[in-house]
């Protein structure tokens, strides 16, 4: 009996098998890593969800809760800041944006522990290493040096916190964090309407310092509260055109002389 000849087409086959699974190799090389990197990214709605809890207010979620915090941090020391604006500033609008400063955050900090108790969340009893720095610059600073200090130390920080108000106010689903959004976004902005008031802003570094700063780490929020079984539906609260306090116009700096008349 002759031999059979190899079958030509069997070696055509593998070829293609082979390129196929080469093929698929490579496509589930590009797209792992493209998933995993989604996966780790903390965005999308199912990670929002992750990372909220049920209250009886509306879902809690992790910016939420660091927004609390934050609001409660900046009264542990802009409260002081503002009693030393009182004390130690050499012009009515220094002491004015002060008064403004401790009126203020009175009225947010009894907000938002009201708000906190409400929502079973922890709050920080002293502020940050930063802000006890800064508090340290202004108690050792005296004159017109303490008058600069303060308005530029001050606008920095309300700088950088106003973007935090605005995406909290834009998104959250909380009607009590919602409420506090509004009455901080309604307090950050009168606070850098009289810091800039002062006449001591100096805008080319404050720009230059919030450029630098624009990608900080993300500030650890509090472990989230037990979630609730079966809640009523959310409660609304109802807004206040604004704060309930009331607060004395910005006070502008004279402007300095420019004749030699004593």
């Amino acid at each position: 009996m002759r031999p059979r000849p190899p079958l030509k087409g069997r070696g055509v086959l593998s070829g293609t098998g082979l390129i196929v699974t080469g093929l698929v190799a490579t496509l589930a090389a590009m797209v792992f890593p493209i998933w995993s990197y989604a996966d780790r990214s903390g965005t999308g709605l199912a990670v929002l969800n992750a990372q909220s809890v049920t209250t009886g207010y509306g879902p809690l979620s992790a910016l939420d809760r660091d927004f609390v915090t934050k609001v409660r941090l900046a009264g542990l020391w802009e409260l002081p800041a503002g009693r030393l604006a009182e004390q130690k500033g050499t012009t009515d609008a220094v002491r004015t944006a002060g008064r403004h400063l401790v009126e203020g955050h009175t009225f947010l900090d009894d907000e938002v522990r009201d708000v906190a108790a409400k929502l079973s969340l922890q709050l920080p009893d002293e502020p940050t290493g930063q802000q006890r720095a800064w508090l340290e610059t202004l108690g050792a600073a005296e004159g017109t040096e303490f008058d600069a200090r303060f308005a530029n130390i001050l606008r920095l920080a309300h700088g950088k916190v106003f973007t935090v108000v605005a995406e909290v106010r834009a998104g959250t689903r909380n009607s009590l964090v919602r409420k506090l959004a509004d009455d901080a976004n309604t307090t950050v902005l009168d606070h850098i309407r009289v810091l800039e008031a002062t006449g001591h802003v100096d805008y080319e570094a404050l720009a230059r310092d919030l450029v630098a700063d624009s990608a900080p780490p993300p500030t650890p929020s509090p472990a989230p509260p037990g979630p609730v079984a079966d809640p009523a539906p959310a409660e609304p609260v109802n807004p206040d055109a604004s704060p309930t306090y009331s607060l004395p116009p910005a006070a502008s700096s004279p402007r300095p002389r420019t004749d030699s008349t004593p």
